[in-house]
């Protein structure tokens, strides 16, 4: 039984009702990855220049993805374990702290939500192979990095360095393209915007995206190889403009102001790794 449920092909709905419990809880990780990460950061960093100046570190206590334990930011009231159950513990709570009633982010329930759901399709499309089982580590990468670049427009090396590394090593095996693909892939993906990056800041002395969005895009052509970088960044660009100039429009925000561009990569690099090649063959005319 368990050997059915751990291996088995594309379609296979126990497998993948299997992987959305798993993502649920995944979700839920997530939740603490994203919010934690920039403040992990930040804190090594204030310790980094206390150090340097000799003063006495700011942030002595330890605080990473397991301490201190999860509570409520407005009364410190720790989640229990019935509290932190995914989805369900906040329908069940109203969408509130149970001490203080404070209003809790609907990004909980919604990042949790999203990561059972595409755990389940992506198991359901790929099998739980070596390929089903590394697209979720894809996912998963993704959705921290998409979720942390909305909050800080920053993509933290922790991640997109793992998520590079990983396509590569998967490739060696061939598990998506081949390696000659994926390392081509990886160097293209990273000097295409970095070109665009350098091209933008000589002609209007501004800087149009940050070095996080290199290090994404040469992550995803180190999974997917250089053939799937043009649909990549067609898709990536098309939504950000579509989603750029609605909230100029909707929300009234200035042009000037910056709209983290990782998140419609991110999305774009998962259309890519699901539907990439029938794109790029039916619809643009390409074979690569």
């Amino acid at each position: 039984m368990i050997d059915l449920i751990l291996f088995t092909a594309p379609g296979s709905i126990l497998s993948a009702a299997v992987a959305g419990v798993f993502g649920l809880l995944l979700g839920s990780f997530l939740n603490v990855v994203i919010h934690r990460v920039p403040k992990m950061m930040q804190r090594e960093s204030d310790n980094y220049v206390a150090m340097e100046n000799g003063k006495e570190l700011p942030h002595a206590d330890r605080y990473n993805l397991i301490v201190p334990r999860s509570a409520c930011p407005h009364c410190g009231h720790q989640i229990t374990a019935l509290e932190n159950i995914p989805v369900f513990s906040y329908l069940a709570i109203g969408g509130k702290c149970t001490q203080c009633k404070a209003p809790i982010s609907k990004r909980y329930p919604l990042v949790e939500a999203l990561t059972g759901g595409l755990s389940a399709y992506l198991i359901w499309h790929f099998g739980s192979g070596l390929a089903g089982l590394s697209s979720l580590l894809f996912a998963y990468l993704l959705i921290a990095m998409t979720f942390i670049d909305a909050d800080t427009q920053f993509l933290p090396d922790d991640l997109t360095y793992p998520l590079l590394w990983c396509g590569l090593l998967l490739n060696v095996y061939g598990v998506f393209v081949p390696l000659q693909d994926a390392v081509i892939g990886a160097a293209a993906g990273y000097l295409v915007l970095w070109s665009i990056y350098w091209l933008f800041k000589l002609t209007t002395g501004k800087e149009g995206m940050g070095y996080g969005d290199f290090k994404l895009l040469a992550a995803l052509g180190a999974w997917m190889g250089w053939g799937m970088l043009p649909i990549i960044i067609l898709l990536s660009s098309i939504v950000g403009a579509v989603v750029g100039l609605s909230m100029i429009s909707l929300t009234k925000r200035g042009k000037d102001h910056p709209i983290p561009f990782g998140p419609y990569l991110a999305a774009a690099g998962l259309i890519a790794l699901l539907w990439g090649k029938t794109l790029t063959q039916d619809y643009i005319g390409l074979s690569f």
